[in-house]
């Protein structure tokens, strides 16, 4: 019986060591990776990692209109 890590068959199945459905999104407005799944918060044409952000950032996007949502 041959046994493989799961990561070590995906990246010679797909090149990558991350799964299919996590793939790159884009950068912030801050320059944080963004992949979809995460929770950003999108204020006009900027968004931000919300995992990133202070309590204090969260609180004054949430007053300038930010809505959360998540990358896909």
């Amino acid at each position: 019986m041959d046994l493989e890590h799961p990561d070590i068959t995906r990246v010679r199945r797909t090149g990558s060591p991350y799964s299919e459905r996590r793939q790159m999104y884009v950068t912030d407005g801050l320059g944080n990776d963004v992949h979809s799944g995460d929770e950003i918060l999108k204020l006009d044409d900027e968004f931000y990692l919300v995992d990133e952000l202070s309590a204090d950032a969260r609180e004054i996007l949430e007053q300038l209109g930010a809505g959360y949502e998540i990358a896909k």
